[in-house]
């Protein structure tokens, strides 16, 4: 199945949904990506993707902004949206599982312009992300070493995360499903904790079982109103992004068709599950306006039910999360230049691989990158820095859009070309409804976002990129591959 995009028309091909998916990708220059993934690595690491330190930190400042109501209500529809964008991307992944994912889909499905632009856009958004996450596993281990450097334990993890990733896919794997299993028992074990404090079965700290009465005992359900819901949408989606690495690992995982379909149908429950779960629990048992960002809203619930040791087991687990992510974002990030390289889309030197199918120097640039995006914190932190983290903000919710917009013009053009929805591995229901219903949902994030005084900048940098990525591509790259497609027919 070629992923290799044209070099003039946007309209999009059609695959066989039946042509064989279980033997590596190949290159010029030899064989490159292996399938060496179980649907075990699949499942959890999708799950890792997204249980982060939104959760076990981010979710006290959106309960503490929009109360128990505004809460509820918004990591519902958050969690409406994750489903419609993974039922998506399960269709695509499952028809055309490559490891450049929703990149390599858009430029397929869409035009080689919008594969150009989100693969830089949201390469860019991860690999800032990373260096800013090393340093924040470097704070965390201040708690149990106060007097060692941060930048010693940043050392430590960048060198380990960069050994588990230059090895092979599978040990990416089994680190990351070990990570993602931690952060799962230590919500589950929350969830069950707290619901036993909920009814009184465990005393807490002196004060009596709260039952529901936190809902509404502080200003009502809706102690900020109900546009609080709005103001927290971006936030929450946020919290979510990284699902998509679902169709990233499914280009390395074995028997996708059959992994990922199961994968959709299974994840995006148990994810809200345990978000919403969480979420609830938090409500019920801690007054809403004394959650925030002092200190992790689990740890303050621990420590009423009277765990010893909570702030410390706690860090544990929010350094697992951090770690997670710095290993993801690793990983991602060197997919991504590795299907721009097969698209003459980024350096070659991107796509060229070691014997065990690691793109290596898509390794080392994304781990430079990131580590430069964290400098510019400390010297350029009006402007360069800004910059990216605006990006780091908007590209989560651009590249949803274009899952959507993919499986909406991959889903038209197999029906036109007289190809059975029946006949694919997987298709997403209330076709053309939800990749619509995507698309909306996060051009109304985008509207909040610009009447939020806070996050308008954000807005306006992140999607001012947008046009630059498709100037370059059409006045830059295309000319490039043209040329050198009319040299190689005349040789």
């Amino acid at each position: 199945m070629s992923i290799a995009p044209t070099t003039g028309s946007d309209e999009p091909a059609t695959p066989s949904p039946s042509s064989p998916v279980n033997e590596p990708f190949y290159t010029p220059e030899g064989p490159a990506l292996k399938r060496v993934m179980k649907s075990r690595h699949l499942f959890m690491i999708t799950l890792a993707g997204v249980i982060g330190t939104g959760l076990f930190l981010g979710t006290g400042e959106v309960i503490s902004s929009a109360g128990p109501g505004g809460t509820i209500v918004a990591y519902i529809v958050g969690g409406v949206l994750l489903y419609l964008t993974m039922v998506c991307l399960g269709e695509m992944s499952a028809v055309m599982p490559v490891s450049g994912s929703f990149q390599a889909h858009a430029t397929k499905y869409i035009g080689p312009g919008t594969g150009f632009t989100i693969g830089w856009v949201y390469w860019i958004s991860w690999a800032s992300f990373i260096g800013l996450e090393f340093t924040a596993a470097g704070i965390t281990m201040k708690f149990w070493f106060p007097d060692t450097p941060t930048w010693v334990w940043s050392a430590v993890f960048i060198a380990v995360l960069f050994l588990v990733n230059c090895f092979t896919a599978r040990s990416f794997a089994e680190t990351e499903y070990a990570l993602a299993a931690i952060k799962v028992l230590a919500v589950g074990t929350f969830i069950v904790l707290g619901l036993l404090a909920i009814f009184g079965v465990i005393k807490m700290d002196g004060i009596e079982a709260p039952g529901l009465t936190n809902f509404t005992a502080h200003g009502g359900f809706f102690p900020v109103g109900f546009g609080a819901v709005f103001a927290a949408m971006m936030t929450v989606v946020y919290t979510f992004m990284g699902s998509e690495v679902m169709g990233v690992v499914a280009g390395e995982t074995e028997n996708p068709r059959k992994a990922i379909p199961k994968a959709v149908r299974t994840i995006v429950f148990r994810l809200v599950f345990l978000y919403l779960g969480s979420i609830l629990i938090l409500i019920a048992l801690i007054p809403w306006e004394q959650l925030g960002l002092d200190e992790s809203p689990f740890v303050t619930v621990f420590k009423a039910i009277g765990i010893p040791y909570a702030a410390g087991i706690m860090n544990f687990v929010i350094l697992v999360a951090i770690l997670s992510v710095g290993n993801t974002g690793l990983y991602m990030c060197t997919r991504i230049l590795w299907s721009l390289a097969q698209e003459k889309a980024a350096p070659r030197v991107f796509g060229v691989t070691t014997k065990r199918g690691i793109p290596v120097w898509g390794l080392l640039f994304t781990l430079l990158f990131g580590l430069l995006s964290l400098m510019t914190e400390f010297v350029a932190a009006d402007t360069v820095f800004v910059f990216l983290i605006s990006v780091s903000g908007v590209g989560g919710a651009l590249c949803w859009m274009t899952i959507a917009l993919s499986q909406y013009r991959f889903r038209r053009q197999y029906v036109k070309n007289g190809g059975d929805v029946k006949d694919l591995p997987y298709a997403a229901p209330m076709f053309p409804l939800t990749p619509i219903l995507v698309i909306l949902m996060n051009g109304v994030v985008f509207v909040s976002m610009a009447f939020d005084a806070t996050q308008r900048l954000s807005l306006i940098l992140g999607l001012g990129c947008v046009p630059v990525f498709y100037a370059i591509y059409h006045w830059g790259i295309k000319p490039r591959i043209a040329a050198r497609a009319t040299a190689d027919a005349k040789q």
